[in-house]
């Protein structure tokens, strides 16, 4: 791979496009900022176009660095002008769906599409951030890039599952982070957050040594999803005693509350699963929700 094009060059394009220029690669790129990022580009090696047309004309790879609001009206926009048989690499944080939507665009045009997800922050991992790929070229595609420095693995060759990997993560790392200050600011709020911090190191050592971590923290949803709601609301009044919104407590009540609402629904009993509790038996039968 000799020639690739980048359609933004933020943070992520603009690592990743410094990289492969690093390498010898022919890097162009363009970005709706243009104007204020042609020096950026310059200091890279990156050759900076004045449209879209330019910058992806000749390119083997196109990839599409943009924010998640942008990704179907980029690859729109690149359809319009990319060539029969390009690659339009997409490595941005979106749904299965609107991955999806923007490989019927990209592959009406005769090109192909190869999803990537991102599954760390590019800083400090550069070129070698882990991606998982996904599409009828991924395996061709990431076998080029690994030669180049990338850390990609295909896992599909249908478009959706690496994004919905990456989205799933997602639900618990950003949920983890937001239960984090949640917690904290109330544990700073009542003097407690020595307290807290020690239980919570204790409690995520035992978590190290489970082997079968999942399936014991949803089984504590599955058998005690009720007791554990009123108690998490509990945790939201006091939050907001302490005049802090309870987003994720009330979510977390919500939650509880819907599985227990769910498995009655369904005439589901925790004490009727077999043990060892098999979490995946438990949402295979629950389906898919108002099913």
């Amino acid at each position: 791979m000799t020639r690739v094009a980048f359609v933004g060059f933020g943070e992520a394009g603009g690592i990743l496009g410094a990289a492969l220029a690093a390498k010898g690669v022919r890097v162009s790129m363009y970005d709706v900022c243009i104007g204020a990022l042609r020096e950026k580009a310059a200091r890279s090696g990156v050759q900076a176009a004045d449209t879209l047309a330019q910058a992806i004309e000749g390119a083997q790879l196109i990839v599409s660095a943009v924010t998640a609001q942008a990704d179907i009206e980029v690859a729109e926009a690149v359809a319009r002008v990319i060539a029969p048989g390009q690659v339009y690499f997409d490595i941005n944080s979106v749904s299965p769906r609107t991955k999806r939507h923007a490989q019927s665009v990209i592959e009406a045009a005769r090109a192909h599409y190869v999803e990537a997800a991102v599954m760390a922050p590019v800083p400090p991992y550069g070129i070698a951030v882990p991606m998982l790929l996904g599409g009828m070229q991924a395996q061709r595609t990431g076998a080029a890039l690994n030669e180049l420095g990338f850390a990609s693995r295909t896992v599909s060759t249908k478009i959706g599952v690496a994004s919905a990997a990456k989205m799933s993560r997602s639900v618990m790392i950003k949920g983890i982070e937001a239960l984090t200050v949640e917690c904290l600011r109330a544990a700073r709020h009542y003097d407690a957050e020595f307290i807290v911090l020690e239980s919570l190191r204790e409690t995520f050592v035992k978590m190290q040594h489970d082997a079968d971590l999942p399936g014991y923290l949803v089984s504590r949803v599955a058998e005690h999803g009720r007791r554990r709601a009123a108690e998490m609301r509990e945790v939201a009044q006091t939050l907001r005693d302490a005049d802090i919104e309870p987003f994720m407590s009330e979510a977390c009540a919500r939650l509880q509350d819907g599985v227990a609402d769910a498995m009655e629904q369904r005439a589901l009993d925790y004490a009727s699963f077999s043990a060892p509790f098999d979490w995946r038996n438990l949402f295979d039968r629950l389906g898919r929700e108002g099913s």
